[in-house]
């Protein structure tokens, strides 16, 4: 496993991730879960991923209660939670999501009592909220960090505006930034982490914990043939992930990269995954494998990247046409 930076702080992530978006209590059960967090923890893997939202607060009771029987090591392993939608669903009261000093506040009580954990590794604000200033979320990350409950925040899905008056409004109160985001990337959804953030990287530097890096398993070629059983694209409630991430257009894209992927005698899974880490601004790459077959398949970007020349790289922006334009600066 190879360790990055994370931005400009002195904590290092594993390249590859681990993250419970979808799958845990949806697709798999405490069993299945413990088995592929322990194969990650095995090879590796030092960071897992979690948020108040998924699966209503379940997903966070399952990684904690798999974090307590394992028994690792707490320094050995990052953890995080994510702050905005709140957990309760149509049943959320005002003031039970955003990012409000109230719900930044109790969402990360909840989320610590959910994981059965003392602290945060990462607070992430899951989204921007339009009706909270920025400088109130700066002052109630900071009381977090200064209590001890969460140990770095960031932000995800903000736009590079955002990010930068966070940073700026933490500068002038003598405060810390956002050190991370997590955003979207792959090889479908590109224009964020590589345009919109270009001068946050050159200028101020940030960390980046991407995820979705198969498109929500598009870029596996597994929806090439249409929506295979028991696949996150076919479950119940996610209709709207299914309309976002299905055209064919797209389809015809992954079957123009499965050529290129055997050429260098690898899978597309595998080459999606080596193609977003070489991009040196992603910290880790985000995996949501729910069987064990999958995600040592997925381990296997590590070894193709090597093999990730600048001429297979421009090879792969022909196939798939997604390069955003840059802006002329």
């Amino acid at each position: 496993m190879d360790y990055r930076k994370m931005g400009k702080t002195g904590l290092q992530l594993s390249v590859l991730s681990y993250g419970s978006w979808v799958t845990f209590a949806k697709q798999i059960d405490d069993t299945v879960s413990e088995k592929l967090m322990t194969i990650a923890y095995d090879n590796g893997i030092n960071f897992f991923d979690n948020a108040e939202v998924y699966s209503r607060g379940e997903s966070e009771k399952m990684m904690g209660r798999i974090l307590k029987k394992t028994a690792w090591d707490r320094s050995s392993y990052v953890v995080s939670s994510k702050v905005f939608f709140g957990w309760r669903g149509e049943a959320n009261k005002p003031n039970q999501t955003g990012l409000s000093r109230k719900h930044i506040l109790e969402a990360c009580h909840e989320a610590l009592q959910r994981f059965q954990l003392e602290y945060l590794d990462l607070f992430f604000c899951h989204r921007p909220d339009k009706a909270t200033p920025i400088e109130e979320v700066v002052r109630t990350m900071n009381i977090l960090i200064q209590q001890g409950k969460i140990l770095y925040w960031g932000t995800s899905e903000w736009c590079g505006a955002e990010i930068m008056e966070a940073h700026m409004i933490a500068q002038q109160l003598g405060l810390e930034g956002p050190a991370m985001e997590q955003p979207q990337y792959n090889l479908f959804e590109r224009y964020k982490m590589e345009v919109d953030y270009f001068t946050i990287f050159k200028n101020i530097g940030m960390g980046t914990t991407i995820w979705s890096p198969l498109a929500s398993g598009l870029l596996t070629g597994k929806y090439n043939n249409g929506i295979p059983e028991n696949s996150r694209l076919g479950l119940e409630g996610f209709e709207w992930l299914k309309d976002r991430t299905l055209s064919e257009h797209k389809i015809e894209s992954v079957r123009a990269l499965d050529e290129v992927a055997k050429d260098l005698g690898t899978t597309t899974a595998t080459l999606s995954i080596a193609w977003c880490i070489k991009n040196p601004n992603v910290t880790t790459a985000i995996l949501g494998a729910t069987k064990e077959n999958q995600l040592k398949e997925n381990l296997n970007a590590l070894d193709l990247l090597p093999k990730l020349t600048q001429e297979v790289m421009d090879k792969i922006d022909l196939v798939m046409g997604t390069k955003p334009i840059m802006p002329l600066y």
